[in-house]
């Protein structure tokens, strides 16, 4: 094999596969000479990818983990399970991967060849995930072209349902993707309306990227997040709790609040919550669901919505008297 670069990703996709490979075999496999290996190796060395060698009658070569992630080589099966999987964590916002699995979605999907991508929509028309989730769902495609409109700084045409079921046509500048549970939004600027937006990824339709590019934009928070927490805050008031936990801090920490200053102790015995700011139905359901004795200090809302929810209970067990 004269060609130099083929030569190399041949050797390149050999050497990720997880084994080791002797200098001869890999000569053989690739119709040179040891010493050309041994070139070709340090080539890919040049190029960022950590190749170990070991010495002996045994020894070979074989990919290693390095201080940056190098390019990948993957076949028409193995790209498309990483598809697939990634369109699965996109869509149902797995926490803390669902952003990063749709950037990765966007940058796969474009290089992969158009009978790939066929594969890909098939099979994901063709399967349905048991999550427990009932509410709308998100089209993957949909995130793929909003990560590339997002990435790209490019305009965008869509259709939207409001929330009260009007129907609008939308030009905006896309801003960031924002994964809040499992629904997604997009913060945009409106070009047509002057002002930022927030929109509910499941509402759009139509997608159309213009090609036109945009300056950056300063978006009136501290980032993408915050703005869709307060637009979120704006639409559904959310509370804060103080409760006092008939349990021992060991036996919640982990179970409720998501860092140690949630909890502090009281005693032996008890212990002090305060929560995060969140729905009034969502802090009782995880109150609720702590399996211990507990008094709410605050809000008195919540106080309010938990006797009610105690009431509907009472009679139920009763049989409706």
């Amino acid at each position: 094999m004269s060609d130099t670069p083929a030569r190399l990703l041949n050797l390149l996709s050999l050497l990720q596969t997880p084994r080791e490979w002797p200098g001869s075999e890999l000569a053989t496999r690739l119709e040179v000479s040891v010493r050309t290996i041994r070139r070709d190796v340090d080539r890919l060395r040049d190029l960022g990818y950590p190749v170990q060698a070991t010495m002996g009658a045994v020894g070979g070569y074989r990919l290693v983990a390095g201080k940056a992630m190098p390019p990948l080589l993957l076949d028409d099966d193995e790209a498309v399970a990483i598809a697939v999987g990634l369109r699965t964590a996109a869509v149902h916002a797995v926490t803390g991967i669902g952003e990063a699995s749709v950037r990765a979605l966007a940058k796969l999907e474009q290089v992969l060849p158009s009978r790939l991508r066929h594969r890909v929509g098939v099979l994901g028309r063709a399967t349905v995930p048991m999550t427990g989730w009932d509410g709308p769902t998100v089209d993957p495609e949909h995130l793929t072209t909003l990560a590339a409109a997002v990435g790209n700084r490019e305009r965008l045409r869509f259709g939207y349902r409001r929330r009260g079921g009007a129907d609008s046509e939308r030009l905006v500048e896309p801003h960031k993707l924002v994964s809040a549970g499992r629904r997604w939004y997009l913060v945009a600027y409106d070009a047509d309306r002057a002002d930022w937006r927030m929109f509910r990824v499941d509402r759009m339709s139509a997608l159309r990227p213009t090609g036109q590019r945009t300056a950056p934009r300063t978006l009136p928070a501290a980032d993408a997040a915050a703005y869709v927490t307060a637009k979120l805050s704006e639409l559904a008031p959310v509370y804060q709790a103080v409760a006092t936990l008939h349990a021992p801090l060991e036996q919640v920490a982990g179970r409720v609040g998501d860092s140690p200053a949630d909890l502090v102790p009281i005693d032996a015995a008890s212990c002090r919550l305060t929560s995060h700011t969140e729905p009034l139905e969502w802090l009782a359901w995880r109150l609720l669901m702590l399996g211990c004795e507990f008094e709410v200090h605050s809000p008195p809302e919540l106080v309010a919505y938990l006797r009610e929810t105690a009431g509907r209970a009472a009679r139920a067990a009763s049989g409706g008297s």
